[in-house]
Parts: structure tokens; C-alpha cells; sequence
């Protein structure tokens, strides 16, 4: 079994001084997490900060976003303005990938989060994290798509338009240079 692959100390170093100093520039985003509660999630779960070093180095200024406030989880969300441009080009999932007779892209979303440790956002949680800005205004983003939609070829994605959030349908192997996918990772 191959080692899991790991941050150097600059790196780390490097990665959380640019999520400290994203958290403290957006606190709308986040009105009731103090910076000393994530460093300290952070701190206990060093791995998650494999998948925000890959979702930060993919274009995907990650930020912690508060999609629950019921929850004392803590969820760190892609808030690039666009989908982040590190990984466009992508069908939705492996069956869609595999769907494709001609014209393959490199991977899928699905994949893709998954080989990040990370997850899609879901309907509602991409239309939660709209309400903390203007995301996708010139890109698209896949989201989770339920099995049943899924099942009958087709997958979801949004994004904003006319000021306002849309979700739409595509079938699940296309893909298009100016979408890609927006992750969450929970701590």
C-alpha cells in the first residue's frame, strides 16, 4: 500500500496562514466560529488539511461557510467566485465518464472529490452558499445529484444568473470547460 502523501511544514505553515487570513477577511460567512475553534478541529484532524491544500491549490478558495447553524460541525466550502478552474472539464461520475464513446474528459466530479477526500454540495447547500455572495456568475457547478434523478441518465448543477441561483439538468457525461464542481469538507 503506497504512503498517503503529506504536507510539508511549509506547506501546512503556508496553507493555514492563507485559510486564517480568508476566514478573517469574510466573517459574514461564518458570524459565530471563532478562528481558535478551527485551527483547533484542524489541529486534531491533520489529514483534512490534505484535502483543503487540494482544494485551495485547484482554484477553490476554501472558506468555512455556515450552510447549519444547528450544527457544531464545521464545513470548509470552495468561495472562488467561479468554479474552481483546477478541476473543469469533468462529467459528472464514473458511469457517465464511461458513457462517453468519443471525446473522454480526463475524469469525473465525483471521482475527483473523492480522490480529494471531499464532497459535491448538494442542492440546498449550494443555494445556502449563495446567500453568502455571487458565485457561478460566469461558470456552472455540478451538484449532488439524487439516485433517483441519476438513475434515469441525468445529473444537476447551478449556478447564478440575473441575480438569481438556478439548478438545472444535464446528462451526466457531458462536460464543458466552464464547469467544473464546488466541495465541502466537514471537520
Amino acid at each position: 500500500m503506497p504512503a498517503q502523501p503529506k504536507l510539508s511544514a511549509s506547506e501546512r505553515d503556508a496553507l493555514l496562514k492563507t485559510l486564517a487570513t480568508r476566514f478573517a477577511q469574510h466573517p459574514e460567512r461564518h458570524p459565530d466560529t471563532p478562528w481558535d475553534a478551527v485551527a483547533a478541529r484542524l489541529n486534531a484532524q491533520p489529514a483534512k488539511l490534505l484535502s483543503l491544500h487540494q482544494m485551495e491549490s485547484s482554484g477553490g478558495q476554501p472558506d468555512v461557510v455556515a450552510l447549519d447553524a444547528s450544527s457544531s460541525t464545521i464545513t470548509f466550502v470552495d468561495c472562488s467566485p467561479e468554479s474552481p478552474k483546477g478541476r473543469t472539464s469533468l462529467a459528472y461520475d464514473r458511469a457517465g465518464l464511461e458513457s462517453r464513446k468519443e471525446h473522454r474528459p480526463v475524469s469525473s466530479a465525483i471521482d475527483t472529490a473523492n480522490s480529494m477526500g471531499v464532497t459535491l454540495l448538494s442542492e440546498s447547500e449550494y443555494c445556502g452558499l449563495q446567500s453568502f455572495g455571487h458565485f457561478d456568475l460566469k461558470t456552472s457547478s455540478w451538484i449532488l445529484t439524487p439516485p433517483d434523478f441519476r438513475s434515469l441518465g441525468g445529473a444537476l448543477f447551478g449556478d447564478r444568473r440575473f441575480n438569481r441561483v438556478f439548478i438545472y439538468h444535464n446528462g451526466a457525461q457531458s462536460y464543458y470547460s466552464v464547469r467544473g464542481f464546488r466541495a465541502k469538507l466537514d471537520l
